[in-house]
């Protein structure tokens, strides 16, 4: 009986802290893996390529549940001060990511334009993405 018990609660414990959403790319772009830094300074526009694969980096509405994880999570920044941040880079001729309304435009944006990154929940994930990160 303890040796069930235990079993359930190491199961419930892996289902609490398994990852909700990936930073994902299309499945013909040559990256396997990417740090939490290196997505960060993606998005955070800082970096353009990985190796040598110029990365178009895109936001979901920022409306979203997914963005406001994304940002928590992997950016770790607070929306104030990213609001900071994308003002001043606006006077340096810096531009934020490019944005799209839903999960479906993510997926197809990432799917049709070379070199776009993005992130989605793990259950949006197609066969045509790679997961670079999860989070």
């Amino acid at each position: 009986m303890i040796a069930k018990t235990s079993i359930l609660i190491i199961l419930l414990s892996i289902n609490i802290f398994a990852s909700e959403y990936a930073v994902v790319v299309d499945k013909s772009v040559q990256i396997n893996k990417l740090t939490q830094k290196q997505i960060r300074d993606i998005f955070m526009m800082k970096r353009h390529f990985v190796k040598d694969i110029k990365i178009v980096p895109v936001n979901i509405s920022s409306s979203a549940k997914l963005r406001d994880e994304f940002e928590k999570k992997v950016l770790k920044i607070n929306r104030v001060k990213l609001n900071r941040y994308w003002i001043k880079q606006h006077f340096q001729g810096i531009s934020p990511p490019i944005i799209q309304s839903s999960d479906n435009s993510m997926r197809l944006f990432i799917q049709n334009v070379k070199g776009a990154i993005g992130y989605l929940p793990i259950s949006a994930v197609n066969q045509e993405l790679r997961i670079l990160y999860e989070f």
